[in-house]
């Protein structure tokens, strides 16, 4: 009869890979930790996360800069490139970027919502001095951005009080302040058709948001183009929402939705 329990051996590698994952969470979310600090946080004998770290270092998984910090290597890179390049979202975001010319001159980006964050699986980042760069793997709270909101206005009342019992602290003091408030904001993000982040998560940019829905019209991702405050005059806004809304539109019709 086969024994279906896991061995010994088997058991005794899972705090190794928890430690590990641990580890490289640290890291992705930017954090400039030395081998030492890392022990620290995690509460780690200098022996174990040095010899773990080791290990790391050899498949790829951390670097170290010059500065002795360590970062996150170039292995992950490919479970990432792995793991979006199944997700049809990922490349009808980036066939529309190829083949429309109007969104040039705009940062745009993707994210897909866990939780009360967004993660961002796609972006493009523009020329203009927006103060800030979005990059994939980038996670920010949902109720601050304009895909989040968009995707979180998808939620009825009782979703969102579940979802967002500690509510997130200000990323800007233009960043909305309870959920009482973001309700509010969310009742005119529905009737407008799109959303919008006005120095929310960066003073001086704005940016404005539409959903992509699946085949059951479910609201599975936001797309945002990022402006400079000084752009966004209520027309320029009212026009590129508009411009997002049909964009999104023809996404969803490629995802099956409508």
């Amino acid at each position: 009869m086969q024994n279906d329990e896991p061995d010994s051996s088997s058991t005794q590698t899972v705090p190794a890979l928890r430690r590990a994952v641990a580890i490289l969470d640290i890291l992705a979310s930017g954090k400039n930790l030395t081998a030492a600090e890392i022990a620290r946080t995690l509460s780690l004998p200098k022996s174990t996360a040095h010899g773990l770290l080791a290990v790391m270092g050899e498949l790829d998984l951390v670097g170290k800069s010059p500065d002795g910090t360590l970062k996150i290597g170039p292995h992950p890179l490919r479970w990432a490139n792995a793991f979006l390049s199944q997700l049809d979202i990922v490349t009808t975001f980036q066939e529309v970027l190829a083949r429309d010319r109007e969104l040039d001159p705009y940062t745009v980006t993707l994210t897909v919502r866990e939780g009360a964050e967004v993660v961002y699986v796609g972006c493009r980042n523009s020329d203009q001095p927006l103060g800030q760069t979005f990059r994939i793997g980038m996670r920010l709270p949902a109720p601050f951005t304009a895909t989040g909101k968009i995707l979180l206005s998808d939620l009825k009342p009782a979703e969102l009080d579940r979802l967002l019992t500690d509510f997130p602290k200000p990323l800007t003091p233009r960043s909305v302040g309870s959920v009482e408030e973001l309700k509010r904001e969310l009742e005119v993000t529905r009737k407008r058709g799109f959303s919008i982040d006005d120095g929310q998560i960066r003073e001086g940019m704005i940016c404005i948001g539409a959903p992509l829905r699946d085949h059951s019209g479910a609201a599975v991702a936001g797309i945002a183009i990022s402006i400079l405050r000084s752009e966004g005059s209520d027309d320029k806004i009212a026009e590129l929402g508009a411009q997002l809304q049909a964009i999104a539109q023809g996404m969803s019709e490629g995802l099956g939705g409508g």
